[in-house]
C-alpha cells in the first residue's frame, strides 16, 4: 500500500504544512476543498512528522501520541522560514533580472547608435593614383 497514490513526497509535505499552518476552525473547509480525507491527511501528517515520507513508510502507531507538538511546531516554522528564504532569493533573482534586461536594453541601443554611424561614413576612401605611373 503506498503512502501516495496520485501525489508526489513535495505535494503531500506542503498539503501537510498548509493544513497545520491553517488557523482552528477552517481546516475541515480546506480539506473538503482538496479533497482530502481526515485519515489520508493524519497519515500523511504522521509520515511527514516521524520523518518517513521520503522513504515511503507508513506509520503503524498512533502518531499524535508518537509526535511531540513541539517537534510539528519546530518544523512548521522551519518550512516557514524557508519559505521566506525562497522568496528572498526570488526578490533578489527578480531584481537581477530586471538589472540584465535594462544593460541588454542599453547594449542594443549602442549597437544600434554603431551601425548608424557605420552607415553615414563615407562607403570607401578616395584611392590616391599610383605614384609609379607619372
Amino acid at each position: 500500500m503506498s503512502i501516495s497514490p496520485g501525489f508526489t513526497t513535495a505535494e503531500i509535505r506542503e498539503f501537510v504544512y498548509e493544513y497545520h499552518a491553517i488557523v482552528h476552525g477552517g481546516k475541515t473547509a480546506w480539506r473538503v476543498e482538496r479533497g482530502v480525507s481526515s485519515h489520508t491527511l493524519r497519515r500523511w501528517s504522521d509520515a511527514v512528522f516521524a520523518g518517513d515520507l521520503d522513504r515511503g513508510l507508513i506509520p503503524r502507531e498512533a502518531s499524535q501520541m508518537t509526535i511531540p507538538s513541539e517537534k510539528r511546531t519546530a518544523l512548521a516554522k522551519l518550512r516557514a522560514a524557508e519559505r521566506e528564504a525562497q522568496a528572498a532569493e526570488v526578490a533578489r533573482l527578480s531584481g537581477r533580472v530586471r538589472e540584465l534586461e535594462e544593460a541588454n536594453t542599453a547594449l542594443g541601443k549602442a549597437i544600434g547608435l554603431l551601425h548608424a554611424m557605420s552607415e553615414e561614413e563615407p562607403a570607401a576612401t578616395p584611392t590616391t593614383p599610383d605614384p609609379s605611373s607619372s
